[in-house]
């Protein structure tokens, strides 16, 4: 929750984070607050939208649609990347919005399906960002546009102290089946064309909020120079493995030539961003013919806590000693560190006689 931005707050944030923005005339006194006696904000997030027409700064800053006066947005995004700074005030853009996506935005929580049973109005504390487009499907979201919306809402976002799940899409609140913004995108950074979705403009702003707010996003394609990281990684001695317990192998040997501070005594083997390739090849003692053991790989916090685990690999007890090998293949966020954890599923206590890790990691 904050105050709405002020004129100078408006002109700073978006001058410090690179926005290229004109003023339309009028635009500090321009707002719906008189007109319905409810006074904008406090606000709590952006609603970004595209206009689904051409030309539209006069219709979203003087005449409205009929049935909905204008000023129809906080700022309109042209074509070449360009904001026009359109209204200070209240403004008719969001209109109705599900009660539980808003109170998600409010909380900077993944936004819930809409339930349409209870709503509030968006305009009285959501900044409004129409960006032209027609809305087809086929008219393209510029480079320059796209970089200027992430810039935009970044902007706001590091105005108040908010993250990117302040950000949000009309299609996203609606309860009448917006569906905006939608459409292809230019490209940005070094990605090329794709389709606009919430989601990866999340994380772009997201990607703005890391960096000081003067970073541009690299937009050549730059031959890497980091070789793999090279992983080998091991037991000194076996250990017992108790029935029904989820257990991480703590490695505790490391074979490298230049061993690069993987920790040892550890249970996590990679840390992200990273992405990496290889094989875990363990050996069971003890363990029962047909009965089973489990392997996944989980990824944690670091803080330790559990986030995430991948799909179970199930490994079955022969006579005289079981062997299996595990692929191991993933992406790993940044933030993230990955674990091999074991499931004993047979009813009496085995020995994990070996475990070794193999595997390259690329640092991202």
């Amino acid at each position: 929750m904050a105050d709405p931005a002020t004129p100078g707050q408006w002109r700073a944030a978006l001058k410090a984070e690179g926005v290229p923005f004109t003023e339309l005339a009028g635009w500090t006194e321009r707002g719906r607050d008189t007109a319905t006696g409810k006074a904008f904000g406090p606000v709590h997030g952006i609603l970004n939208h595209h206009t689904a027409g051409v030309d539209s700064l006069r219709v979203i800053a003087t005449a409205g649609v009929p049935g909905l006066p204008p000023p129809l947005a906080h700022a309109l995004l042209r074509k070449d990347g360009v904001v026009v700074l359109v209204a200070d005030g209240r403004a008719n853009h969001a209109g109705p919005v599900a009660e539980n996506v808003f109170l998600a935005i409010v909380a900077e929580k993944p936004l819930p399906k809409q339930d349409k049973t209870r709503t509030v109005d968006g305009n009285d504390s959501l900044y409004g960002l129409e960006v032209e487009n027609r809305g087809d499907g086929e008219d393209v979201y510029t480079r320059a546009q796209y970089d200027s919306m992430v810039r935009f809402n970044a902007a706001l976002c590091r105005l108040h102290g908010w993250s990117e799940g302040s950000a949000a899409g009309h299609l996203e609140t609606s309860v009448e089946g917006k569906p905006d913004p939608a459409g292809p995108v230019a490209g940005y950074g070094r990605r090329g064309r794709f389709l606009f979705t919430m989601a990866q403009f999340r994380r772009d702003v997201a990607e703005r909020l890391s960096h000081q707010a003067n970073w541009s996003p690299p937009t050549t394609q730059e031959t890497p120079t980091v070789t793999p990281d090279y992983v080998n990684l091991g037991l000194a001695h076996g250990f017992q493995l108790a029935p029904d317990l989820w257990d991480a192998i703590e490695f505790t040997t490391e074979w490298n030539d230049e061993p690069d501070g993987h920790a040892l005594n550890s249970p996590s083997f990679v840390k992200g961003a990273a992405r990496f390739t290889g094989s875990l090849s363990l050996r069971f003692e003890g363990l029962a013919v047909g009965e089973v053991v489990q392997v996944r790989m989980s990824e944690y916090d670091d803080a330790g806590n559990l986030k995430l685990d991948h799909p179970i690999h199930e490994i079955i007890g022969t006579p005289g000693g079981t062997y299996g090998v595990v692929p191991l293949t993933k992406r790993l966020a940044a933030g993230r560190n990955m674990r091999v954890r074991l499931m004993n599923l047979g009813a009496e206590e085995i020995e994990v006689a070996s475990a070794v890790l193999t595997a390259l990691a690329w640092a991202e």
